[in-house]
């Protein structure tokens, strides 16, 4: 009895080394990725809009090219496509740190704690940046289904939940790792340091390209070598998977939230709270959460179904938008803990998100690995990346119209009265993810209710099967 249960949680080398580099990819990318807006408008000189459409494109052709590149990498296999990804990732973050000081050469910027613009803003140069950025896309898109792939063909159904359990907080423990190093950066180097942390991400991938060449080594071969038509059949069986669609359309509510750690929120703490605040900072907060309570969670439901848990989740979501919301209401010149009230509040809120994403993401990654056909779990798992590509267009999209509308740039503002009339009700931001989060919530309950009724007719009418 004792050793069946030891065998069931021992996971094989390649399990481990995929889920060690998946750890580095992460900190590499949070690390960007939380400050990407900032980046783009503060190096580059795009504004509010502009900068959340660069950023929301970018993040979601990283989401929606995975079923293409899982597919791929279901013929090639996972090392080579692995090894591909992180030479891409090398160069496309190495490329974000040199691009800038090229503009710099060029006389086009100046930078230091603060940006001098001296003629990019007039420039078509700053555009330079998206082929840049594509590397990152190409390389990432990979990644996303290679490394959840690697966890799904290195388990068995049995120990699948805590194999993703495993995978969640390696990935937790990276986005920790990442967005720890940004306010350092900004505090001792100002925008400056939103350049220089991107060597940083480049150094994390290339040792993840090393750990990769020399250590990961798997006996699943499973899809290797199959003809183009093959993986065209199957990118067709997957894509017009009406059940599977249905869910991702609904689970994209919860990442159209999740997604304002990113879009949203770093500006408005800043435009709130003060120069001062540390959003990188509070946005660790969510893996931090999460690598605490993941394990226990999945222990909790292990009994639930995927749908059961990923529901609890999304019931969570609507109180972390409103608890974010709610800093703006509260009177600015009294601290909560040392901290501004749009600060400490938008605090809460994240640890309600981290919970919620605790009960929703690794169920779902398990959901879907468990519909894949063996030698098909890169095409699966790439294809189950569908929701942030949909929450990176809307959310991002939406991000940029509502803090314009709401909570606007102070500096097109000729004084500081004007801009708090103009920003007064900057919460109401919260109040529209709160709706959507709690509609998407609603709308899983339905789906659980018809997948269960569908199931239970196709038993009575094929009980063989």
């Amino acid at each position: 009895m004792n050793t069946k249960t030891k065998e069931k949680v021992k996971f094989s080398k390649a399990f481990w080394v995929a889920n060690t580099v998946e750890l580095f990819e992460r900190a590499a990318y949070y690390g960007v990725f939380i400050v990407i807006t900032l980046y783009l408008s503060r190096i580059l000189g795009f504004n509010d809009i502009q900068s959340a459409s660069i950023a929301g494109v970018f993040s979601a052709c990283l989401y929606l090219l995975p079923t293409f590149a899982g597919a791929l990498a279901d013929k090639i296999g996972f090392r080579h496509s692995m090894l591909l990804a992180f030479s891409l990732l090398t160069l496309g973050y190495a490329g974000l740190g040199i691009y800038p000081t090229l503009l710099e050469s060029a006389g086009l910027v100046e930078y230091s704690m603060t940006t001098k613009f001296t003629g990019l803003l007039e420039s078509n140069a700053r555009y330079g940046i998206l082929p840049v950025m594509a590397l990152i896309v190409i390389g990432g898109s990979f990644i996303k289904s290679v490394i959840s792939g690697t966890v799904a063909k290195e388990t068995t159904p049995d120990t699948r939940a805590k194999g993703f359990s495993i995978f969640y907080s390696m990935v937790n423990i990276g986005a920790f790792s990442g967005k720890t190093i940004v306010k350092p950066l900004r505090e001792a180097m100002g925008n400056e340091g939103l350049i220089t942390l991107n060597y940083f991400s480049a150094t994390m991938t290339f040792l993840a390209l090393i750990a990769i060449w020399f250590f990961y080594k798997s006996a699943q071969h499973s899809g290797e070598g199959k003809t183009f038509r093959q993986i065209w059949q199957a990118l067709l069986k997957v894509c017009t998977n009406g059940r599977l669609i249905l869910l991702i359309i609904i689970i994209t509510g919860f990442w159209m939230v999740q997604q304002q750690l990113y879009a949203t929120m770093p500006k408005y703490v800043l435009r709130l709270a003060g120069e001062g605040a540390s959003p990188s900072w509070y946005a660790n907060v969510n893996p931090l959460v999460v690598v605490l309570t993941v394990n226990f969670v999945t222990q909790l439901m292990r009994k639930r179904s995927a749908l059961t848990s990923m529901t609890v989740g999304m019931f969570i979501m609507p109180v972390s938008a409103l608890c974010m919301a709610y800093g703006n209401v509260l009177d600015a010149s009294h601290n909560l803990l040392g901290m501004h009230p749009v600060a400490f509040m938008m605090v809460v809120g994240i640890i309600f998100q981290g919970l919620a994403e605790t009960f929703i993401s690794p169920r779902f990654l398990e959901y879907f690995s468990l519909q894949a056909p063996k030698g098909e779990e890169g095409l699966y798992l790439g294809f189950s990346h569908l929701h942030s590509f949909l929450s990176s267009i809307l959310g991002f999209g939406l991000s940029g119209y509502l803090l314009n509308k709401y909570c606007p740039e102070p500096m097109l503002f000729h004084s500081r009265e004007e801009w708090l009339a103009a920003s007064e009700h900057a919460h109401y931001i919260w109040y529209y993810f709160g709706v959507i989060a709690l509609i998407s919530a609603f709308a899983l309950i339905v789906y659980g209710k018809v997948t269960r009724r569908l199931d239970a007719q196709k038993e009575l009418t094929n009980p063989m099967e």
